[in-house]
Parts: structure tokens; sequence; C-alpha cells
């Protein structure tokens, strides 16, 4: 074991000389893609371009009008070069939130949208995705999927600082679009409420909760979404049977399957609604 040791110690001084002479991977992204990820690597990381994206039409998203409305709108006027909030999609699970980002990616990809989906365990590196978006004449979506933070996690101050909380100015060709099941992102115990104290009167709200609203708060437009009644989810079921050119929801036996579906899930939502009709147009011979 000691001469093993001893080999190591050795070997490391020279494989790290031999390594600095290695030539250097050209991590210059390619530009000519319109989605990418980011990929961390051993000189920091990369955005990977994204070969087939999603193709989501903002029309397959039903009984979201109010939702698809604002984002809509929003984006219009981040690609028109126009003042834009950063967005946060919060609520139930299945109920769109990622689904409505992808379209509205896909609405405005010809008007120079770029999207770049980041995973929350990279979102530390958000300041040198950044740094290599400005300057760039296109429009860019970071996109975080399924946001949520434990107290002591130290990427949501990394978020905090891109949202609005570094020295560095945003670029004005970036905006971050995020959903979550929580909203404020971070876990809300009881015990923060205690304390919450009055002052003259006026309430003063407990450094954990403070905290927690500082994040979401930097989001400047804020939409929740709900599960469906049954008769949108029901709707929505139709639409998918109509777009997979299977049964129709008219027959009862297909409405009773379809509501026995999202029994089964405990959700009624777009998800379960479009896996229902996906199912059902397998069945067929």
């Amino acid at each position: 074991m000691d001469e093993l040791n001893q080999f190591l110690r050795r070997a490391l001084p020279l494989l790290e000389r031999l390594e600095k002479l290695l030539p250097v991977a050209d991590d210059t992204p390619d530009w000519s893609h319109t989605a990418y990820r980011w990929r961390p690597n051993r000189d920091g990381g990369r955005l990977q371009p994204v070969a087939h994206p999603h193709q989501v039409r903002i029309d397959d998203l039903l009984c979201l009008d109010a939702q698809k409305a604002e984002v809509m709108r929003n984006t219009e006027q981040f690609v028109r070069g126009r003042p834009a909030n950063n967005v946060l999609l919060w609520g139930s699970r299945g109920t769109g939130k990622s689904t409505l980002i992808k379209a509205v990616f896909n609405a405005f990809t010809e008007q120079g949208l770029r999207l770049i989906e980041v995973d929350k365990a990279h979102l530390t590196d958000l300041a040198d995705i950044v740094a290599q978006l400005h300057g760039r004449p296109e429009r860019f979506l970071i996109y975080c999927d399924d946001l949520s933070f434990e107290a002591d996690d130290p990427s949501y101050k990394a978020l905090k600082a891109v949202l609005e909380g570094s020295i560095s100015a945003p670029p004005d060709n970036v905006l971050i679009y995020a959903t979550s099941n929580r909203r404020h992102l971070l876990p809300e115990f009881h015990s923060d409420n205690a304390q919450a104290r009055v002052v003259d009167g006026e309430l003063h709200q407990g450094e954990a909760i403070e905290e927690k609203v500082s994040l979401s708060e930097r989001f400047g437009l804020w939409l929740s979404f709900y599960p469906f009644s049954q008769d949108q989810y029901l709707a929505v079921v139709d639409h998918w049977l109509t777009r997979q050119g299977s049964v129709s929801i008219t027959d009862p036996a297909v409405r009773a399957a379809a509501l026995q579906w999202a029994t089964q899930r405990g959700s009624r939502s777009g998800r379960v609604a479009r896996q229902f009709a996906i199912d059902q147009a397998g069945r067929q011979p």
C-alpha cells in the first residue's frame, strides 16, 4: 500500500502537467440551433444543442386561456425588444406549466426566440451561462422546470442573484421562465409564522418568511395552475382523442373509462387526459 501511495504522489503532478498540454475543447455554442441544454464539464460547462426540440402547439393547451394570454403577451414584448418580466408558473402537477413554456417558445422561434434548459442542480452555473449570452442578437429564455429548494440549498441563491440581486446587470436579451409546485419555491413551515410580530399596528413577517418570499418576488409575473373540473378534463380528453383519430368521448363507455382513468391517478389534468387518449389510440385495431 505504501508503494502504491508513493507511485500516486509521483504520478499526479505528471498528469497535471500533461493535462495542461492537451488541446482545449472548443465549447463555443453552435448558435444555428433554437434550443439548448446546459451541460457541466471539467472546464465549467457548455451549451449543448437540442437537435429535436419538443414540438408543442399553443392551440393544444385547453382551459388555460388566461395563463396562455399572459405568457404570450409577455413573450411577445420580449421578442420585440420591449420590457418584459421573468415568469413563474406554479401549481398542481400535470396542469400544463411546462407544456405552456414549450408551446410559447415554439410560437416565437421564427422571431429569434431561443430556449436554454437548465436543471436545478446546475443553477449555480447561471452566471456563467448568462455571460455567454451578452450581446447576442437572439432573445433567450432560460427554462428551469420543476423548481423547489430546501432552505440550505445554495442553488436558489444563484437564481436570486441572476434574477435581481447581483452587481452585474442582467442582459436585456435574457429572461427566466420557471415552473414549480411551490408558490414560493422554498418549503413553508407553520413555525415560520411564529416569527411574525406587530409593531405599531403593522404586521412584520419573520426572517424565514421574508427569505422565502424574496425569491419568488423576483419573478415579475406569477401565474397559478389548478386541477381541471370534470367538464374541463373531459374537454381536454376529447381534444386529444380527436388528434389521435381515435374513439370519441361521446361514447358513454369511453367517457366512463376516461373518468376512471383520472380517478385511478388521483388527478384531472391535461397530462392525464393526454395519456388516456394515447392509451385509447394504442388499443385500436
